[in-house]
This record gives structure tokens, C-alpha cells and sequence, in this order.
């Protein structure tokens, strides 16, 4: 989700951010848990799939704004 960015940066924000820390890790598991299902391994159904895909979209983008708007 942040390629380019250098990892140090997303563990130091990990560490000093719990909001931060825990979405990140939810946007980790919905990430697995869609690709199990696209592949097969995760039987759910598709209304279910979307709602997971939504959700994760949502964690994305605020893991986005907040490292934007982390300080430097």
C-alpha cells in the first residue's frame, strides 16, 4: 500500500500512532481475506465480498491522509 515509501517511516508512525497501527492491520487482514476469496480458498458470498472490498478501500484512504498528514 505505501510502496516508495521508506518503511522505516510506516513502522515510526506504527509505534506512534495506535489509530494508525490498528487500521493498518485491519486494511492487512481484509487485503488477505479478499484475495483468499477472489482465489477460491475463502468460500463467502458476493454481497459480503463487496462490503469487505468497501471497508478495506475506506482503511486505505485514511491510512493515506493520515501519513500525508503525519509530522515531520
Amino acid at each position: 500500500m505505501f510502496e516508495g515509501q521508506p518503511q522505516l517511516e510506516i513502522d515510526a508512525l506504527m509505534k506512534s500512532n495506535p489509530e494508525f497501527k490498528q487500521l493498518y492491520q485491519r486494511h492487512q487482514l481484509l487485503h488477505k481475506k479478499v484475495t483468499d476469496a477472489e482465489l477460491g480458498v475463502l468460500p463467502i458470498d458476493d454481497t459480503t465480498l463487496h462490503q469487505m472490498k468497501r471497508e478495506k478501500l475506506a482503511a486505505k484512504d485514511r491510512l493515506i491522509r493520515m501519513y500525508d498528514t503525519r509530522s515531520h
